[in-house]
């Protein structure tokens, strides 16, 4: 059993937690992910780290209540506990093991959206713990859901926010602020996790400035050993399995159409089910 040890509200259906597992924490890298199970009836949840701490044994996971079981999760109170909690699962980033003074001469934008700034601030904290400056680009739909915009503020990057209606820093995309960017700045690799359909745009703007783009598919992962095939995605012309051979892939040979199909394929199905099992959770 793993012990809750804080619930907090980002946003709205949006919750921050702080699990106890010392064995995670203690191997966890940036890019890896964790799968919990609430209880013995429950179904097995992929959630990115988004954080952790070794010395306290802590892993931070940010989660997004859109189904029953994560409507559950979120539902739990500091000190109760869940039932497992697997992981580090995945391969860290490719940045790694990369050379640091190589990196620190790299120009390297980070380009987040919505839940999946959450991922993103492991891989900053990563490059601010080494003296290592980066770019960070975060966007959301209005000042409401911005989420760990302190936590950002405090790490060793040059932090742009962008909301869709202006109600916060800059008004536009994300891909309007890393348009900017690239037309009047050297950047020298982009690394984006969000929503499929914003890495497909970050991807396609950056192919034509010929810019290394690294996106993480974290959003597909079901069962997190490849077995289901539920995270098949196509790379390169390639058959990859997102949770065993990702969940970060070069963004330029994803085949996002494809993955956005995936996504979709059981969503009608989903929503009944949602309805149906609300009330369990509620009463």
């Amino acid at each position: 059993m793993y012990k809750i040890i804080s619930n907090k509200k980002l946003a709205e259906n949006i919750h921050e937690m702080i699990i106890e597992a010392p064995r995670v924490a203690h191997s966890a890298k940036p890019g890896q992910f964790i799968i919990l199970i609430i209880d013995k009836k429950g179904e097995r949840i992929p959630l990115t780290i988004a954080d952790y701490d070794k010395e306290k044994g802590t892993v931070n996971i940010v989660v997004q209540a859109i189904g029953y079981s994560t409507k559950k999760l979120v539902s739990l109170k500091e000190n109760e506990y869940i039932k497992d909690f697997a992981g580090p699962l995945g391969n860290e980033s490719e940045f790694v093991h990369e050379d640091i003074e190589i990196l620190k001469n790299k120009r390297i934008v980070f380009v987040g959206g919505g839940v999946g700034s959450a991922p993103i601030y492991p891989q900053v904290k990563w490059f601010s713990e080494r003296n290592i400056k980066t770019d960070v680009i975060l966007g959301f739909k209005n000042k409401d859901f911005i989420i760990l915009k302190e936590e950002f503020e405090k790490l060793n990057c040059n932090l742009h926010i962008c909301t869709d209606d202006g109600s916060y820093g800059f008004k536009g995309l994300v891909t309007n602020k890393l348009q900017d960017m690239l037309d009047n700045e050297e950047i020298d690799e982009v690394i984006t996790i969000g929503p499929m359909i914003m890495m497909k745009f970050v991807s396609k703007l950056t192919k034509k400035y010929n810019i290394k783009t690294i996106a993480s598919l974290n959003t597909i992962m079901l069962d997190g050993t490849g077995m289901c095939g539920g995270c098949r995605v196509s790379i390169g012309g390639k058959v990859k399995f997102t949770c065993v051979d990702g969940p970060e892939f070069d963004a330029h040979l994803i085949n996002f159409d494809e993955a956005m199909n995936r996504q979709t394929t059981f969503s009608d199905i989903e929503k009944k089910h949602s309805c149906r099992l609300d009330g369990a959770i509620n009463g």
